[in-house]
């Protein structure tokens, strides 16, 4: 027993490494996702791709980094319930977690167009990324709430993952209209 407590208190310390290494990564990757879009959009078939990539990244690593955080939490925190906060409560964290990275998305989208929050046009890039934010926040909301209640499965995943493919065919499609109607 001690043994796979040990085993399992180093797969969370090299959970949590990965997810550090993995963290500065994906600053590169938006830095650079989000200098480039606009010249990805040239071709959809490579917008799509992009964008899905995109997606994948930053729910892989919102799925390890809650990984990280369950394998924390049980294996480094004391047994009293404030702990376990989370935990017991996985749909109400995954809820407000996927409000806030819904609400950063599309301010981050606004910056796009304006290279700042825009308020003014701040209700259209709402309104206009409304079933995208749907469709990637039940994703985001899934894999949240899946990973902390430990039920995460490979079928899981894959549909979830579908989803994000779904919601990048929806957002370059979205950006083709829009071009065409200007």
């Amino acid at each position: 027993m001690e043994t796979k407590k040990v085993d399992s208190k180093k797969r969370t310390v090299m959970l949590g490494l990965v997810f550090l290494l993995l963290l500065v990564f994906a600053y590169v990757e938006n830095s650079s996702f989000f200098g480039s879009v606009g010249d990805v959009f040239s071709n959809a078939p490579l917008a799509v791709f992009f964008i899905f990539v995109h997606n994948v990244l930053v729910v892989s690593l919102i799925l390890l980094g809650m990984t990280f955080y369950v394998g924390l939490v049980l294996n480094f925190m004391s047994k009293n319930e404030t702990d376990y906060m989370v935990l017991h409560n996985p749909r109400i964290f995954a809820f407000a977690f996927t409000i806030m990275v819904i609400f950063i998305s599309i301010l981050r989208t606004s910056t796009l167009f304006y290279d700042k929050v825009s308020v003014e046009a701040l209700f259209l890039v709402i309104v206009l990324s409304t079933p995208n934010a749907i469709i990637e926040g039940y994703g985001i909301f899934q894999t949240i709430e899946r990973t902390l209640k430990r039920n995460m499965t490979t079928k899981a995943l894959a549909g979830i993952y579908l989803l994000f493919l779904i919601a990048a065919l929806i957002e370059v499609g979205y950006v083709y209209l829009l071009r065409a109607m200007v």
